[in-house]
């Protein structure tokens, strides 16, 4: 059996967990594009800007929202996964993107236990940060954390696809 894993956008972490599954578009193994991936991660130019506002939070960092498939219980990457994490390394070789570094945040849904879903998460998050480095993209440039199943993005169907998922953000700091 295959778990699906989601390279999920920032905007999950400011929806409600109702809406969760729909605040962004997620993009399929198959239609992987770079230069989307390219668009997705760059950061807006700083501004320099005196003006002051109130209880809004910063804004979330740019990212890209991807299915990345592994085995259940596995940090393995399958060849579609591969092939998806081919393209993400030539997006993040790109002039554009080649100045910054990037979380790669593994998650994991709770149906097994805390310490185990930790590690897993871990596992995965390493696993894509590996591969990325194998693509030349330096290791430097990765930080890979595992979340474990703390932040669901569904949080009504605990088991679904959307919580087993690996996010990668670009820092901007």
């Amino acid at each position: 059996m295959k778990t699906t894993l989601i390279l999920a956008s920032a905007l999950y972490a400011l929806a409600p967990a109702a809406s969760l599954a729909q605040a962004g578009k997620v993009i399929n193994e198959k239609d992987v594009n770079e230069q989307a991936l390219v668009n997705m991660l760059t950061p807006e130019p700083r501004t320099r800007s005196i003006k002051v506002t109130r209880d809004q939070p910063p804004a979330p960092p740019p990212s890209a929202s991807l299915l990345i498939t592994f085995e259940t219980n596995s940090a393995q990457l399958t060849p579609q996964a591969r092939q998806s994490l081919d393209v993400v390394g030539r997006a993040l070789k790109a002039d554009k993107l080649a100045d910054f570094r990037f979380a790669i945040e593994g998650h994991a849904d709770p149906r097994g236990n805390a310490d185990s879903n930790l590690r897993l998460s871990q596992a995965r998050a390493e696993s894509v940060a590996v591969y990325l480095s194998q693509q030349q993209i330096d290791r430097a440039r990765l930080k890979p954390v595992g979340k474990g199943s703390a932040e669901l993005m569904n949080t009504a169907q605990p088991a679904a696809p959307e919580n087993r998922r690996v996010t990668i953000k670009t820092l901007t700091e």
